[in-house]
C-alpha cells in the first residue's frame, strides 16, 4: 500500500512539475511577444542568408533542427493564438471606442506572431531562419507527396475494379447495342490507363529525402502539424487525417 502510495505521489509530483514547466515557459514567451515584436522579428529574420545544396538533399542535422523548432513552435502558437482570442475579445467589449480600436491593434499583432511563431522559435533556438525555412519546404514537399501516392493508389485501384467490372458485363452482354456500349466504355477505360501509365519523371530530391524521413514519422506527419496550429481541440486535426487515411484504405478494398 505505502508503495502505491509512494507511486502516486511521485506521479502527481511529476504532473505539477510539467504543468509548472509549461506555466512559465507560457509566461516567458508571452513577456518575448511584448518585447520582440513582429517588425523586429522580421528584421532578424531579414539578416539570414542560406545557399541551399544544389542536389536538394536534407542532412540528418536538418531534420532535427526542424523537430526542435517544431516543438518550441508550438508553445509560441498556442501563446500567440490565446492572447488573440483576449485581444479579440476585449475589442468587442469595448467597441467603437479608442480603448477597443487599441485592442485591434493588438489582435492584429497576436494574429502576426501566431503566423510567425516558426521563424520565433527558429531565432530562439540560435538557428538560421533561411536555412531553416528550406528545410521546411522541403519537409512538407515530402510529406505532401506521402498524402499524394496513397490518394494515387486508391484511385488507381478504383479504376483497376471499374475496368474489370466492364470487361465483364462486356463478356456478358446478350446484344451487340450493349456490347458496343462496354466497348467503348473499354476503349476509353484504356486511353486513360495509358496516360495513367505514362513514365513520370521521379524526384531524385525528393525520393531520398522521404527515405531518410521516414526514420522519423513525426517529421513526416509535417502537413498534419501545420494544419494543427489552428485547431480548438489538440489532437483534432491529427485523428481527422487518421481517419482520412483509414477511408482511402478500406476505398482500396470495395
Amino acid at each position: 500500500m505505502r508503495r502505491i502510495s509512494s507511486l502516486v505521489l511521485c506521479l502527481s509530483l511529476a504532473l505539477v512539475g510539467c504543468k509548472a514547466k509549461e506555466l512559465v515557459d507560457k509566461a516567458s514567451v508571452s513577456k518575448d511577444l511584448q518585447k520582440r515584436g513582429t517588425i523586429d522579428l522580421m528584421k532578424e529574420v531579414g539578416n539570414d542568408q542560406y545557399t541551399p545544396p544544389e542536389d536538394r538533399r536534407l542532412t540528418e542535422a536538418q531534420i532535427q533542427m526542424y523537430l526542435k523548432v517544431r516543438e518550441h513552435e508550438k508553445t509560441i502558437a498556442k501563446v500567440a493564438r490565446e492572447e488573440l482570442k483576449q485581444h479579440a475579445a476585449n475589442a468587442d467589449k469595448k467597441e467603437k471606442s479608442i480603448a477597443g480600436m487599441m485592442e485591434g491593434l493588438k489582435a492584429m499583432g497576436s494574429a502576426a506572431d501566431f503566423v510567425t511563431a516558426d521563424l520565433r522559435a527558429a531565432k530562439d533556438l540560435g538557428y538560421n531562419s533561411q536555412e531553416y525555412l528550406w528545410v521546411k519546404t522541403q519537409i512538407m514537399a515530402a510529406s505532401t507527396s506521402v498524402m499524394a501516392e496513397k490518394l494515387n493508389e486508391t484511385i488507381t485501384a478504383n479504376f483497376a475494379k471499374a475496368y474489370d467490372d466492364a470487361k465483364k458485363a462486356y463478356n456478358e452482354a446478350k446484344d451487340e447495342q450493349t456490347k458496343k456500349l462496354y466497348a467503348d466504355m473499354l476503349a476509353s477505360y484504356d486511353k486513360s490507363k495509358q496516360e495513367m501509365q505514362q513514365k513520370v519523371d521521379e524526384d531524385p530530391a525528393l525520393t531520398y529525402n522521404r527515405q531518410l524521413l521516414s526514420k522519423h514519422g513525426d517529421a513526416l506527419n509535417a502537413y498534419a502539424h501545420e494544419l494543427s496550429k489552428y485547431e480548438d481541440k489538440e489532437g483534432d486535426v491529427q485523428k481527422g487525417m487518421d481517419e482520412m487515411q483509414k477511408k482511402l484504405e478500406e476505398a482500396k478494398k470495395q
